[in-house]
């Protein structure tokens, strides 16, 4: 590559020709100024050039880490029944949103029916202790009867209380009225809703399944507040802080670059991988992003402003960085100064200019300079 810098200023910098009567090239130079170099005005304005300054720029020093995106834990909701049974109804499909309180599935069992029998039963036993016990209660007081007829009243209420209010409780979690049942209406289905607003994201049962307690029938995520989990090696976790800024992508599906800070830094290593996990909060939570997607992000555990140029504005030759400065502007021409520069820190696109004083208020050449530089290697051989 350094051949051919040198080849290409050599172009640049040497006349056109030995006819001094041809006329002038779109890229010419003359032999006594070395560091100048003459362009049409017809060729900045076809190859888009474009001139700059010297600004202000953030130059960051970070850790690259891993991770994916998540949400909350209580967020997350995954759906079962608290009594096996068998799917009659399942309206949902994978990605289908639903808001909290919506009907999900439908189950049937004949073990329902028994235990809305059973709490029937209670409940109407339930009246006449409670009955049996005040008379006794009264009675015992009245120095009627005795105390042993009294404490039997008493434990027969109290534990058939205790089994009634554990069937109506058992009622509850299956989403059956209590007060429905007590009037006489018994049913042999329960339905599961909703706990939280959210998408669906698994269906693990289809119509005529059997799930018990144990089984996931399905999983809501509620994807309004989406955070990054990082994995960050040990040795780089005590220069992570919280309030520090995030910047990720996700390259599977964008080159994109989102922001995000650090919220929450953990407090154990994992054992096997040596790293820790790391909590980020993202700022735009409106980005659609899906739960699970694998990020590439980098911590920003250092951030200074410097001034710089875009890397695409610097000439690298053999014996150093140049730029190229506006000097003049003549009969359609403009003729640009070769200049040489220190560079310092550099990000991604940018360089840091140390020698910025030699610079200041100049018009640099900042695009262009690329199609400049192929236009002129075009005709020669290297």
């Amino acid at each position: 590559m350094k051949h051919l810098y040198i080849i290409l200023f050599a172009m640049l910098f040497v006349g056109c020709g030995n006819d001094k009567h041809n006329e002038p090239t779109a890229l010419e130079t003359e032999e006594d100024h070395r560091d100048e170099i003459t362009i049409t005005q017809a060729q900045f304005e076809s190859e888009n050039m474009a001139f700059g300054n010297l600004a202000e720029f953030d130059f960051n020093e970070g850790i690259k880490v891993n991770g994916m995106i998540d949400v909350p834990p209580q967020n997350k909701s995954s759906i079962s029944t608290f009594i096996g049974g068998y799917i009659t109804k399942t309206p949902l499909l994978i990605g289908d949103e639903v808001k909290k309180g919506q009907l999900l599935v439908t189950l049937q069992n004949p073990e329902y029916v028994e235990i809305q029998q059973n709490y029937l039963e209670v409940a109407e036993q339930l009246n006449y202790l409670k009955s049996e016990f005040n008379r006794q209660k009264t009675l015992f007081e009245e120095q009627i009867t005795s105390e042993k007829n009294y404490l039997k009243a008493e434990s027969t209420y109290k534990s058939n209380l205790a089994h009634y209010n554990g069937l109506r409780k058992n009622l509850q979690m299956m989403n059956i009225s209590p007060k429905r049942v007590e009037q006489g209406t018994i049913s042999s289905r329960i339905n599961l809703y909703a706990p939280i607003d959210g998408f669906v994201t698994k269906v693990n049962v289809s119509n005529g399944t059997y799930v018990s307690p144990s089984d996931i029938i399905l999983e809501i995520v509620d994807t309004d507040h989406v955070h990054l989990e990082l994995s960050v090696f040990e040795k780089d976790i005590m220069a992570v802080k919280k309030g520090q800024k995030i910047r990720f992508k996700i390259p599977e599906a964008s080159d994109e670059t989102f922001d995000a800070e650090v919220h929450l830094v953990g407090t154990t290593i994992d054992g096997a991988s040596r790293r820790v996990q790391v909590h980020g909060h993202v700022d735009n939570e409106e980005d659609h992003f899906i739960v699970g997607m694998f990020v590439e992000a980098e911590i920003i555990t250092e951030s200074t402003k410097r001034i710089g140029l875009p890397k695409e504005a610097i000439i690298n030759l053999e014996d150093g960085d140049y730029v190229l400065v506006f000097d003049a502007e003549d009969n359609h021409k403009i003729h640009l100064k070769k200049v040489k520069i220190t560079t310092g820190k550099e990000t991604e696109d940018i360089l840091e200019i140390l020698n910025s004083e030699t610079l200041k208020d100049k018009q640099i050449l900042v695009k262009g300079i690329g199609m400049l530089l192929s236009n002129s290697e075009g005709g020669h051989d290297h």
